[in-house]
């Protein structure tokens, strides 16, 4: 069996790379629509980037501007959660599961990793497009390795399991920057090319590019890689076959439950109905992910308990109604 600390490795370093290529990628679309639309506030547009990705706005009331969005969403390195620090979370985890990576692998994030700094370098003389296209195509090259180097055992499913409850949450990140937008709004085509998904999507609705077409593939398509449909139904494979053994219902099924209902309550939906309520419902398959990520790590990585402290005013309190009772 594989230990918890290798496991727990595998599952982050898949949602680290795969939140990083995500982020370059909204990153990379909502820069292109600041630069191209004169219309647009800047601020307001930077500000609803940063909230949907789930980062903390900069504490200063100044407007902000691409070059200040990008340097919180990507460049920064003390800021939790940027491109910079997720690649390099990534590379801590691969290089404390060594046992369980491929060397591929640890150079592609290595590599990677220390290719940041001139990547940035020529981002801020050329663009932001530059460094971003530069974590996309490392990003892929990772992925690639990953499937090609790495057995198919209980590891990569780890590593496939992390990346598809990051995709899942990603690509919910992706609509909700358009849920509030008119169905007959251009923006929602950016939700399309975020997700690499522009050219599949015209071949399958012959070039037919409207709101509800384009929430049905990312939502619910069963053969696109990153729909939601199709992460969930990834992620629910390769958990059910980390459950080889026999189990009850109780909290070893806990997230096999969450991801299956999650699952079964897209793959009925009426597709002409995905708009009415799309936010809420985006809402809720977020905290679907939230819960599936708590479930996951309480049933493989805590393989003991915490230890729990008493609360010192809890334990004086006890103790006193000890001594008064023995009196």
């Amino acid at each position: 069996m594989m230990l918890a600390r290798n496991a727990e490795s595998l599952y982050w370093i898949g949602r680290y790379v795969e939140r990083a290529d995500d982020m370059a990628r909204i990153l990379d679309v909502a820069i292109q629509h600041i630069l191209e639309d004169a219309t647009v506030d800047v601020d307001r547009q930077a500000r609803q980037v940063i909230q949907v990705l789930g980062l903390e706005s900069p504490e200063s009331d100044d407007p902000l501007d691409v070059w200040t969005l990008s340097e919180r969403v990507a460049y920064d390195k003390d800021s939790v959660g940027s491109i910079v620090d997720l690649i390099g979370s990534a590379r801590e985890n691969a290089r404390g599961a060594r046992e369980v990576t491929s060397s591929e692998m640890w150079e592609c994030l290595n590599t990677t990793y220390n290719g940041l700094s001139d990547a940035e370098r020529r981002a801020r003389r050329l663009g932001p497009h530059e460094f971003l296209a530069y974590v996309k195509n490392r990003a892929a090259m990772f992925a690639g390795l990953a499937d090609a180097t790495l057995s198919h055992d209980d590891g990569y499913r780890y590593l496939l399991l992390g990346r598809s409850v990051e995709r899942v949450d990603m690509t919910i990140r992706m609509l909700l920057t358009r849920a509030g937008d008119p169905a007959n709004s251009p923006a929602w085509v950016g939700v399309l090319v975020s997700a690499g998904a522009h050219d599949t999507f015209l071949r399958a609705y012959r070039g037919v590019l409207d709101a509800e077409n384009i929430v049905e593939f990312m939502l619910i398509d069963r053969l696109f890689p990153r729909s939601v449909f199709h992460a969930l139904r990834v992620a629910e494979h390769n958990l059910s076959e980390l459950e080889k053994g026999p189990s009850r219902v109780g909290a070893q099924a806990e997230t096999l439950l969450l991801l299956g209902r999650a699952r079964s309550s897209l793959e009925f939906l009426e597709p002409r109905k995905l708009l009415d309520g799309l936010e809420d419902r985006l809402l809720e398959l977020q905290d679907t992910c939230r819960e599936v990520n708590e479930a996951v790590t309480a049933q493989y990585f805590h393989v003991s308990p915490y230890v729990s402290w008493a609360d010192a005013r809890a334990r004086d309190s006890e103790a006193r109604v000890i001594e008064e009772s023995e009196l």
